[in-house]
């Protein structure tokens, strides 16, 4: 992954916790849900990100 990833995976993260507040705000735990699910889609390539930064040093 490169720079592009990076920004890809970081908005993800924003619109998983977007629709996780909208979901909470709106009664809508599949919704709510949906957003969870993103956001730790988005930080587990983060993490993943991170691993592979640490080899190339």
């Amino acid at each position: 992954m490169g720079e592009e990833d990076k920004v890809k995976a970081k908005a993800q993260e924003v619109k998983g916790m977007a629709k996780e507040r909208v979901g909470e705000g709106a009664g809508d735990s599949s919704l709510q849900t949906k957003g969870r699910l993103e956001r730790i889609q988005a930080n587990l390539k983060q993490a993943a990100e991170k691993v592979k930064d640490a080899f190339k040093r």
